[in-house]
């Protein structure tokens, strides 16, 4: 798709890579990393076979952000690790087909195609939001490709509450108008994800909002909020259930929990829970964040991934 110019175009010099998925949509991701092998020598496929198995960071977005939102730890990091962050279909700068069965299951279907297109290992990810269930659902499935966890803000399992700004745009066309036609989520979020921050910066806000200029864009949006379950009908319900019990599969891992304790979505009730099934989990508590760890607490996230590599 086509993104107007910006501004925030340099918070995000990042060359744009694609994964052709088998529904036909192409999915968005940035793959930074350091220099490239040196030329043809005696040691150069040892080289080479040692850059293979050197740690490397995934992160994984949510709603509704996009690659964008890592974009100072992608460029913290890409200069010693390789540093891939995906666009979900429908959001950011990957395909927005109008037609397509957006759900937990398609977002972590396409996730896991990326690791296994990209041959991905020793993967350190990085999750946040939506981007919890999809890419710890991912990683259950890709468990030997896994190096460790560094987990922002989110849910994995069915939702202990929905909080009431969020459950008004679950309402039929009501809410789907207001998300597609009113840009009414994206545009709150700009603002109401914050604590220690009283706003973004202007190139900050339209960089997390470029993506998202037409209610065709944000369809992806409004679908994920439509695939919260509010109830064990739905179908996402059991998805979430069945990952729940899934976790248990990653605890050998070195896993960190980074919360913003304001967050008055993803509230310490989530935090508890990931405790309870992750016991030996390091858990860094930041007292004074919002929802948008990334945006408010950038430096904190990227020491905690920085952690992880030096074990791996």
């Amino acid at each position: 798709m086509s993104v107007a110019s910006s501004d925030w175009r340099r918070l995000y010099p990042f060359e744009s890579h694609y994964l052709q998925l088998k529904c036909g949509s192409r999915l968005h991701y940035v793959d930074e990393r350091p220099s490239p092998d040196p030329p043809e020598g005696r040691n150069a496929l040892r080289v080479s076979e040692a850059k293979a198995l050197a740690p490397c960071v995934l992160a994984v977005h949510g709603n509704p952000t996009w690659s964008f939102y890592y974009r100072t730890m992608i460029r913290e990091l890409r200069d010693s690790h390789r540093s891939i962050a995906v666009d979900h279909l429908g959001m950011g700068l990957s395909d927005k087909p109008q037609s397509y069965p957006y759900c937990l299951a398609s977002h972590t279907d396409n996730l896991v195609s990326l690791i296994e297109t990209l041959d991905l290992r020793n993967i350190v990810m990085v999750v946040h939001d939506w981007g919890g269930a999809i890419g710890l659902g991912a990683a259950t499935r890709c468990v030997e490709r896994m190096a460790g966890l560094v987990v922002l803000n989110t849910a994995a399992f069915p939702p202990p509450y929905v909080p009431f700004r969020i459950s008004i745009l679950k309402l039929p066309w009501v809410g789907r108008l207001a998300m597609t036609h009113g840009n009414v989520f994206a545009r709150a979020a700009t603002k109401m994800t914050l604590n220690r921050l009283t706003t973004l910066e202007p190139d900050v806000r339209d960089g997390l909002m470029a993506p998202y200029d037409s209610p065709a864009n944000r369809i992806g949006i409004a679908s994920f909020v439509q695939d919260i379950p509010l109830s064990s009908a739905h179908p996402t319900y059991r998805v979430l259930s069945q990952l729940e019990m899934q976790l248990a599969q990653l605890t050998h891992l070195p896993i960190h929990l980074v919360w913003g304790m304001k967050d008055w979505c993803f509230r310490p009730t989530c935090l508890e829970k990931f405790r309870s099934v992750w016991p030996n989990a390091d858990c860094l508590e930041l007292d004074d964040v919002g929802h948008y760890v990334m945006e408010e607490s950038p430096g904190d996230v990227i020491r905690q991934v920085r952690s992880i590599i030096a074990t791996v």
